[in-house]
């Protein structure tokens, strides 16, 4: 299994639910899943990730905004905010991942995926939450 290609894929099933008034996760994974011919094992991730995200998605946006100061949601760009909703879920939920893995791979995926900024914003708010979770 590729952890990296399966969070890569979270990442954008979890950046397409920004865009999906229905939030048909169903729909969404299966798509997923063809488009990217994942394994069993990354689909089980992909599958826990994407869901948890959604699930929790109030409490993790409660996380993000309380590490900024005089920002709204709608002042983050959607993709940075997709990255920071799956790694603050890993953190907070899937305790098998150490921090600085999903800490490294968010910035990863905010260099490949973000704006010049994304890498610095992302790296912040995620220190932030690695430190007040310790």
């Amino acid at each position: 299994m590729s952890r990296k290609k399966a969070r890569d894929n979270a990442f954008k099933c979890i950046y397409e639910l920004e865009f999906d008034n229905e939030k048909n996760i169903e729909k969404l994974l299966e798509f997923c899943y063809l488009e990217n011919e994942n394994q069993s094992d990354e689909k089980k991730y992909i599958d826990e990730v994407v869901s948890g995200v959604n699930k929790n998605i109030e409490k993790i946006d409660s996380i993000i905004l309380s590490k900024l100061k005089n920002w709204s949601m709608d002042r983050i760009a959607k993709i940075d905010l997709a990255i920071l909703r799956l790694a603050i879920y890993e953190i907070m939920y899937m305790d098998d991942i150490p921090v600085k893995v999903t800490a490294n791979e968010a910035v990863e995926l905010a260099k490949l995926y973000g704006n010049n900024d994304s890498k610095s914003f992302v790296n912040g708010v995620i220190a932030k939450v690695i430190e007040s979770k310790e």
